[in-house]
């Protein structure tokens, strides 16, 4: 389906939104000519999507954020609890996270008898190239790392993309609101990486929650990939292809046109749980939850909404943890969204975000003019999205300290009896044994030569290998020497009689980030 643009904002040089990836568009008063040419031929450019749900009046039980793990995932003591969240950054963000991990299962658990710490992860949140990684880990765990290099970071994932910014179909499309649909990149990516699968797949591994977040631009709220919203749509989440998820987390404004989803209303039942109820009624609701439920209850209304416009997760929140902070001020209870017996059991808890984004490189800030016309309006958008993101990572650390109180007073007010029916036995308990750790992976932790190496990897999501191999070995050097998870594996292993730390590693090789070529 095909939309006519009303008018085209021009400049002889701007830049695409960062997101999957950016380009610099130049041009000439031949290509000016040419435009105005074509904008008086071309009847309609802009790529409308078809919505990628349908309507099902029997949905499938709510999946909850706590589960337990299947007979056929791998034994876990349930102590430790380990959640990662990847950023957006295209190919370098999803080369980031992958080191990372990598590096998590090099890491011994002290005290494990060889496990990998990876065997701890029980959450994935992924943002635009993040959600990449992120779904792939959740569909093969450990076994992803063997291969994820070969089949997706050195991979041109932009090879079915119309990527020419001095194109003037490209640009009237760009004004029509969006260069691309969502099928050059999503079959891509079924083809290549997922073959396939679903979310049904994805929900199998009852071990590692996974979630992909776009952003919904009508309510200006995350859009989470999770049963929840979509039973609220009157759809079934399982059913959908896992790359569509994917594309339209990475889905940047103007290189893509907007993911659609349909708002099927009251055509299905739908019991509005009792968090909903509390979030739009009571004055100590936080403001984002107010906004998700309002979200919701705009999906039930078929006078407000019949469409759920979907963009780039990193336009609402960059680094995928505002979903998280939902989850938790939902739940209604000390432990949630934990179960009762996760939150007994538990001992540490460990939240990492891999944030692949660069340093801001502006000519206009050295500049008395500027920054004007498209530059303009890209700085205003960067500044919204960031702020965004800092906002929302500090808003969850704040709610994981909180969280951590409640734990501690909600494990301390049990009985005896309780504890056993939890635990098993009474013995080792001290309810004030638990301890949340949060932290954060960045570029500008390593040296200044090595950050400015990284911030001169584009945001394309197709790289050369040597670029590749730099931000795979940058989440593995910056986590290696995390405060956070250093103190994050010394908190499990004590510290010896003679003080060194008891921390063992698989690999103790820690090779200096790759020269570029």
């Amino acid at each position: 389906m095909l939309t006519c643009p009303a008018f085209l904002l021009y400049a002889p040089s701007c830049n695409f939104p960062s997101g999957s990836f950016s380009k610099t568009m130049t041009s000439s008063r031949l290509g000016l000519i040419a435009l105005t040419v074509s904008a008086t031929m071309v009847a309609g450019c802009g790529s409308t999507n078809e919505p990628l749900n349908v309507f099902e009046p029997t949905l499938a039980d709510k999946i909850d954020f706590a589960v337990q793990p299947s007979e056929s995932a791998p034994e876990v003591d349930g102590t430790n609890y380990i959640g990662l969240a990847f950023s957006g950054g295209g190919t370098r963000a999803a080369a980031f996270a992958y080191g990372m991990v990598q590096q998590l299962h090099d890491t011994v658990l002290p005290g494990s008898d060889g496990r990998p710490v990876t065997s701890d992860i029980r959450f994935l949140s992924g943002v635009s190239g993040g959600s990449v990684f992120a779904a792939y880990y959740g569909l093969k765990g450990p076994a992803s790392l063997k291969d994820f290099r070969e089949k997706f970071l050195l991979k041109d994932a932009e090879k079915n993309l119309r990527t020419s910014a001095i194109n003037p179909v490209n640009l009237l499309a760009a004004a029509s609101g969006g260069i691309n649909s969502r099928t050059g990149f999503a079959r891509w990516l079924d083809r290549n990486l997922y073959n396939g699968a679903t979310f049904k797949d994805l929900n199998q591994n009852r071990k590692t929650k996974v979630w992909l977040n776009a952003s919904d631009v009508f309510n200006r709220t995350p859009f989470t990939f999770e049963p929840e919203a979509f039973r609220a749509l009157c759809s079934n989440l399982d059913s959908l292809p896992i790359a569509e998820g994917v594309a339209a987390s990475a889905a940047v404004p103007i290189v893509f046109s907007p993911i659609v989803l349909k708002a099927y209303g009251p055509k299905c039942e739908f019991s509005e749980p009792p968090w909903l109820s509390t979030a739009r009624y009571s004055p100590e609701a936080t403001a984002t939850l107010k906004a998700y439920a309002r979200a919701l209850k705009n999906y039930r209304d078929p006078s407000k909404m019949k469409f759920v416009k979907l963009l780039d997760g990193a336009i609402t929140d960059n680094f995928g943890v505002t979903g998280l902070s939902i989850a938790r001020a939902r739940s209604q209870t000390p432990y949630g969204p934990l179960t009762a017996r996760e939150a007994v059991r538990l001992k540490r808890m460990l939240f990492m975000v891999s944030n692949a984004g660069r340093e801001i490189d502006a000519k206009w800030a050295n500049e008395l003019a500027g920054p004007s016309g498209l530059e303009l309006v890209s700085a205003i958008a960067d500044t919204a999205m960031d702020s965004a993101t800092r906002e929302g990572f500090d808003s969850f650390s704040s709610a994981m300290r909180k969280w951590q109180q409640d734990l501690i007073n909600y494990r301390c007010a049990l009985s005896s009896t309780e504890v056993k029916r939890h635990r098993g036995t009474m013995r080792g308990w001290n309810c004030r044994d638990l301890k949340i750790f949060v932290g954060q992976l960045r570029f500008d932790q390593l040296d200044p030569q090595a950050e400015e190496r990284l911030n001169n990897v584009p945001t394309r999501l197709k790289l050369p290998a040597h670029q590749v191999d730099m931000a795979v070995e940058a989440g593995r050097q910056t986590l290696r020497q995390s405060p956070v998870f250093k103190g994050f594996l010394t908190s499990i292993s004590g510290i010896s009689k003679d003080g060194k730390r008891l921390i063992s590693a698989r690999s103790t090789k820690a090779p200096r980030l790759i020269q570029p070529d």
